[in-house]
């Protein structure tokens, strides 16, 4: 039976209030603000609800609602359905200030008790740190000042903070960065998220994976020949420069959600589906990855940048040549690793994990590509060998799964081709 969303069995979600620290930002236009709107078309928003907004930029709130407004109508899954959006908008608020700026949790605070006696909201908060992982100890810091950090308690609304990829620049600041966030809530209030494991096809690996007996059973070095894992984007840096230069495609594409999908292809079978139980089989992968040194550098990665270049018809200036970017950065657009999980199912297969932008096509993608059969009986005097069997999944744009396999050409000659089993 095919169960479409909207008759699933949700539990209901009490109504709270999401503050959005960058409200005013990139991510806050398109992406979070469009996904809560098609979470009210989907009929998955509480009852009752507030979104503030809190960034730099001084808005009104209607110059708030206008300007997500756009970013709705341009990135929404769905199309922007007029009257829908004067319903979700009447719940959106800004509020202007700096995350390093006591008085702007004080303000926050003020605003969000105001708006929380208006519409008759239990004061459980949700905010969500849409900045650069510089600013969330300042952040959480003001939070606990301003008395908005409560502790989670049986009678007490809740108070939950979700910090967006990546947690610091390296080990030194994640640490410090958990020090922070951990002194000021409890770990049940702290969610560290990754985005990319929202999307179709990475929930349904585990699925593919886990419910289905024919593939566990050659799902190890005996069958697999090798895995390829690529995310490729066909944009530039554009907007997000100031952050891509700090950052790079290797922070920020590689230690977050390559590794996850590494870790879906790549873990053993969790016990349970408990959180913390898949997290732990994840871990376990991470433990078993072969460090790479100094002299391995330069045999199994590569580093590149973009040069000028037309995409979908739009011409795309050298990476030194965008706004915001210093003239002599090294930093990488582009990246390949060849990464080896040592333990006994994945001993010797490589897997290949690479990522770029202003890349030819927009694409994410997951082959995992089978070892030749031991003996060729078909085509044995083909100039061209016999493709390998590939199990591919799509991530985006077009989310999917499709598995190659050789067949028979009709006819009276004994003759091969490679057939795809597309699932969509």
């Amino acid at each position: 039976m095919d169960i479409s969303p909207s008759q699933e069995t949700i539990p209901p979600v009490e109504p709270c209030t999401l503050v959005i620290f960058g409200g005013s930002g990139d991510l806050a236009r398109r992406r979070l603000i469009p996904a809560l709107y098609n979470l009210l078309l989907d009929g998955l928003l509480p009852s009752n609800y507030a979104v503030i907004g809190l960034g730099r930029k001084s808005m009104t709130d209607e110059e708030f609602r206008t300007t997500v407004r756009d970013g709705v109508s341009a990135h929404s899954r769905q199309a922007l359905v007029e009257n829908k959006w004067k319903d979700f908008a009447q719940y959106l608020f800004y509020v202007s200030g700096g995350n390093e700026d006591p008085t702007t949790y004080a303000r926050l605070k003020a605003r969000a008790e105001e708006i929380e006696r208006d519409l008759q909201l239990p004061g459980n908060r949700i905010f969500y740190l849409s900045i650069p992982p510089s600013s969330f100890a300042p952040v959480c810091e003001g939070l606990e000042q301003a008395g908005l950090a409560t502790k989670p308690g049986a009678q007490t609304p809740y108070a939950r903070v979700i910090i967006e990829k990546p947690v610091g620049r390296d080990l030194t600041s994640a640490q410090a960065i958990n020090l922070v966030t951990g002194r000021v809530f409890d770990e049940s209030q702290i969610f560290r998220i990754d985005h990319y494991l929202g999307k179709e096809t990475v929930q349904n690996l585990m699925v593919v994976r886990f419910a289905n007996s024919i593939f566990e059973p050659i799902w190890n070095h005996k069958y697999i020949d090798h895995v390829q894992i690529t995310v490729s984007e066909a944009e530039g840096v554009g907007t997000r420069a100031s952050y891509y230069e700090e950052a790079g495609a290797l922070r920020d594409m590689v230690q977050n959600h390559m590794l996850q999908l590494l870790c879906l292809v790549a873990m053993e079978p969790p016990y349970s589906l408990d959180p913390d139980v898949v997290r732990n089989a994840k871990m376990e992968v991470l433990r078993c990855l072969r460090p790479i040194t100094d002299h391995d550098v330069e045999h199994v990665t590569v580093r590149a940048q973009y040069s000028e270049g037309v995409a979908h018809d739009v011409r795309i200036p050298g990476y030194r040549r965008e706004n915001g970017i210093h003239p002599d950065s090294t930093t990488e657009t582009y990246v390949a690793l060849k990464c080896f999980v040592e333990n006994w199912r994945w001993a010797g297969v490589p897997f290949y994990l690479r990522t770029g932008k202003a890349l030819p096509h927009r694409a994410s993608e997951i082959a995992v590509q089978f070892k030749d059969i031991p003996q060729i009986l078909f085509n044995a005097n083909a100039q061209q060998p016999q493709p390998p069997n590939v199990l591919a999944l799509r991530i985006q744009p077009e989310e999917g799964l499709s598995l190659r396999i050789v067949s028979r050409v009709p006819g009276t000659r004994e003759q091969t081709h490679p057939v795809e089993m597309d699932f969509q």
